[in-house]
């Protein structure tokens, strides 16, 4: 399962697994963001390299115009995943005040 939905103000939530199966449907999608978007990862269970890619793609289109992407409500487990590869030293990241 992948979900993306918008709202007001460049709020964007996903939830379930952005995986290879699901960067093509996520990428289309995100094509959509225009300036700051902020990435609500409060349901997301799992990130893969190519859900990375996702993000870095449409993190550079944004900072094209002066923007990027910010990460919020992210939980542990998806915060080890952007500390390993490195990509928390490319977004702001907010961490979920609870892991539960």
């Amino acid at each position: 399962m992948f979900e993306i939905e918008f709202f007001d103000g460049g709020h964007i939530a996903v939830a379930g697994r952005l995986d290879a199966a699901q960067a093509v449907k996520a990428q289309a999608l995100l094509d959509r963001a225009e300036g700051l978007c902020v990435l609500d990862l409060a349901r997301l269970e799992y990130i893969s390299s190519a859900g990375l890619g996702v993000l870095l793609k449409t993190h550079k289109r944004l900072m094209g115009s002066g923007n990027g992407i910010k990460l919020i409500n992210v939980n542990h487990h998806i915060h080890d995943i952007f500390r390993y590869s490195g990509f928390d030293k490319l977004f702001e990241i907010v961490p979920a005040t609870s892991d539960g």
